[in-house]
């Protein structure tokens, strides 16, 4: 285990305002959907999403600080929370007024869902993956 140096190695999210992404791990390659990445993400007060994200790949996301809302429904969830999304699971808008910091990992694989208890409410029905 190692100490993550949270001052440095920050890049933007396009089309986002206030939302930044740290590389931890991975190999990613979304042209050819293989690959895995894990990395946090920081949302700054009053960082948000505009518009719903659906990809082709799981994503699980654990917010370890701070507390996120959901735009559309007006949920706020406070840290710790955890979420898993399958391939074409709508998530956001999101708005982060005190500001966030979650671990993302995302990868593309044929999977199973499994453990169910922490599915994202907005996911596809049926099997994924």
């Amino acid at each position: 285990m190692f100490e993550v140096d949270l001052a440095t190695g920050w890049e933007p999210v396009a089309g986002t305002a206030g939302i930044f992404v740290k590389p931890l791990s991975g190999a990613w390659d979304e042209a050819e959907a293989e690959g895995f990445r894990t990395r946090h993400v920081r949302f700054e007060p009053g960082g948000e999403t505009f518009a719903a994200f659906t990809h082709p790949h799981w994503e699980e996301a654990l917010l370890i600080e701070g507390a996120l809302t959901q735009k559309e429904s007006g949920i706020t969830l406070r840290a710790p929370a955890y979420v898993i999304r399958p391939p074409g699971t709508p998530h956001g808008p999101l708005v982060s007024a005190p500001g966030c910091l979650m671990i993302e990992m995302q990868y593309f694989a044929r999977r199973r869902l499994g453990l169910a208890d922490y599915l994202d409410p907005r996911a596809p029905q049926g099997p994924a993956g």
